[in-house]
């Protein structure tokens, strides 16, 4: 299990001697993307292969052995996403793909946040990669995570799956949206629920959670309860959505070729959310 090293960020010292350890491992990027060996696991180096000028992120410890990713200032457009980065992240092993999630939020955070919000002047890294602070005006900056709703909403042992214009053929999912500012996430539900397809729903029930590192949201998936199924989509949001019932949705979950819809992907915790709500 890594140790993320909170207690060691704010020791310069400390973080320098972590780096100069000969067992010290720095991830290799591919720009942004991950670099994969022939099974499917993060391919790491040593500290020499550092670029000149980079800022080092611990990303932490594992087996006493340091992690590392770096930041090169103008190197890269990290927002870019490419068209292999999806595919990666299904060969990965769970908990290789979190840590490469971490590591690319914090890069395209670092990336966007050379100049402090405050007064405008450049900012410098702090806390071994975890944070900035401007020297002009004292302010300090955190990374953030913007958190999302992603729902089921059930009526009658149906559930409302919606798709957008980018989705491939066929493909529905939950939907989604962004927790807005006073919101709890209930309330976030039943206002995403209510805007894009025109129902109301009640007994919101949390299910999972999951952090998607595009560029730094936290996914939060729910299932809640439609007072009625009347739909009214809002073709801004979505291209369509459908109400499915649950054999459906386990023809779709079970890939079989007369399903309603294809399902979203293995790693996508609307698929979680599916199997979930199949399950209960």
């Amino acid at each position: 299990m890594l140790d993320r090293g909170d207690n060691l960020r704010a020791d310069p010292a400390a973080i320098a001697a972590l780096a100069a350890d000969p067992a010290a491992r720095l991830l290799r990027l591919d720009g942004i993307d991950p670099v994969l060996d022939e099974t499917g696991h993060l391919v790491w180096g040593g500290m020499a292969e550092a670029a000149d000028g980079a800022d080092l992120i611990l990303l932490g410890l594992a087996d006493g052995r340091p992690h590392f990713a770096q930041h090169v200032p103008g190197a890269l457009d990290a927002a870019t996403r490419s068209a292999w980065i999806f595919k990666a992240i299904g060969m990965m092993a769970p908990g290789e793909a979190a840590l490469y999630g971490g590591a690319r939020s914090l890069i395209d955070w670092h990336e966007r946040h050379g100049f402090c919000a405050r007064c405008g002047q450049p900012t410098l890294v702090q806390r071994a990669g975890w944070g900035r602070r401007c020297p002009a005006c004292e302010a300090e900056h955190f990374p953030r995570v913007d958190p999302v709703v992603i729902m089921l909403a059930e009526h009658e042992d149906r559930v409302l799956v919606g798709r957008q214009p980018r989705f491939p053929p066929r493909r529905y999912s939950a939907l989604a949206g962004f927790v807005e500012p006073g919101e709890a996430l209930e309330e976030a539900v039943a206002r995403e629920l209510w805007e894009e397809a025109g129902i109301r729903v009640r007994d919101v029930r949390y299910v999972a959670s999951q952090p998607w590192p595009f560029p730094s949201s936290l996914m939060v998936a729910c299932v809640a309860t439609a007072e009625d199924d009347a739909l009214t989509i809002d073709h801004t949001e979505l291209e369509d959505a459908m109400w499915v019932p649950r054999a459906g949705v386990a023809a779709s979950m079970a890939g079989a070729p007369d399903a309603p819809f294809l399902p979203p992907p293995d790693y996508a915790i609307a698929n979680t959310l599916f199997r979930a709500w199949l399950g209960a």
